[in-house]
């Protein structure tokens, strides 16, 4: 099991951001399952959303995405407030949203690695220690 961000479910929901590594990373969640913060769906819809309001995407790409997401074996952990509250120094010292400060704190509180494409989660979770699956 992994902790699975945003950035990377959005990748398999898009053609032109899936790739060789991304595809590897689909095949072992499908094996190993996964696990999110509670606003991990909010998130990727928002993108969605974003993606559709650009014109980077049409209503089918954004229904195959649902179709997608829905699928995924990720467990979404709820978030108590007194654990986001605390997040917000672990985001400042590594320049992260409160958002990815969560993956990361599930990533080291679970001794799980983690799947991003954000280079800056990314590079805060080489600053921890936490692994980078890829």
């Amino acid at each position: 099991m992994f902790v699975v961000d945003a950035s990377i479910t959005l990748a398999w929901c898009f053609q032109d951001e899936m790739t060789t590594a991304t595809e590897a990373v689909l095949e072992r969640l499908v094996l190993e399952g996964g696990i999110a913060p509670a606003h991990w769906p909010l998130e990727v819809a928002n993108g969605l959303r974003f993606a559709w309001s650009s014109g980077r995407v049409t209503d089918d790409t954004i229904g195959r995405a649902r179709d997608i997401v829905r699928q995924l074996p990720v467990e979404v952990r709820p978030v108590e407030t007194s654990t986001a509250l605390h997040l917000v120094e672990p985001a400042r010292h590594h320049d992260l949203t409160v958002y990815d400060a969560a993956y990361l704190g599930i990533g080291e509180s679970l001794g799980l690695g983690i799947a991003t494409l954000d280079e800056r989660l990314a590079a805060a979770c080489r600053t921890v220690g936490v692994p980078l699956i890829a």
